[in-house]
């Protein structure tokens, strides 16, 4: 039984859920998971929904990588695309009852984040480390002011991390937060079929496909700044 709205965000409590026989939610997150990427697969004939949604995200993230230096670095397109996918699978499955919710916390997103932020910055001291100095200096700036864009642009580049992961975690744990409220007073207006009970769940539908567009903007959204962030790299 959940005590408030931020037990979806327990891991305790998520293990307390396994405990009580509800090992159904991991296994049919694993089902949905292999038929997803089963019928979208190459071999079927015929074009499917699944296979066209997919193919959709993938243009969309695949065009975004074309127009930054993402196309340049070897792997770094279809490390993106891939995480594209797995960003969005993840965040739907936390819409799940009794689910866990992954991305709203920070361990996940600062697992992802961190790593591939410190890997274009590396490579790009590694590739040509004078040009990556030189973008620490704005052209044209003043002389006297150098000291101080050079400290601003570090500090800004050090917090890009914290940031990206940030805004993922927040944006996910707002939703869920919302979601949750709004079903629990749904829940205790549901005794008597009113016209009220009938408006809030009219509202309820429509928030939780608001729910769905954040999850798969947020998953793009999360691409998309590390692929803006390559554009630094000589």
């Amino acid at each position: 039984m959940f005590l408030d709205v931020f037990t979806i965000f327990d891991v305790y409590e998520f293990n307390s859920l396994l405990s009580k026989n509800n090992i159904f939610v991991i296994f049919f997150m694993l089902i949905s998971s292999m038929l997803f990427f089963f019928f979208t697969l190459s071999l079927w004939s015929f074009s499917n929904v699944l296979s066209t949604m997919k193919m959709n995200f993938l243009y969309v993230m695949n065009n975004q990588m074309f127009q930054t230096n993402c196309n340049m670095l070897k792997g770094m397109s279809n490390m993106l695309c891939s995480l594209f996918l797995i960003l969005i699978s993840m965040n739907l499955f936390g819409l799940i009852s009794f689910s866990y919710s992954i991305t709203s916390h920070l361990l996940l997103s600062m697992t992802i984040g961190i790593p591939l932020w410190l890997m274009i910055n590396v490579s790009s001291f590694m590739f040509k480390s004078n040009l990556f100095v030189a973008h620490l200096l704005p052209d044209g700036a003043p002389l006297w002011l150098n000291p101080f864009l050079v400290l601003v642009e570090s500090i800004s580049i050090l917090v890009r991390p914290i940031t990206l992961s940030f805004r993922l975690a927040a944006n996910m744990t707002a939703g869920h937060v919302v979601l949750c409220l709004m079903f629990l007073f749904l829940s205790s207006c549901m005794n008597s079929f009113s016209f009220k009970s009938m408006f809030l769940m009219f509202l309820s539908s429509l928030y939780i496909m608001f729910e769905i567009a954040i999850c798969i903007i947020q998953g793009y959204i999360f691409c998309l700044l590390l692929s803006l962030y390559s554009d630094d790299h000589p």
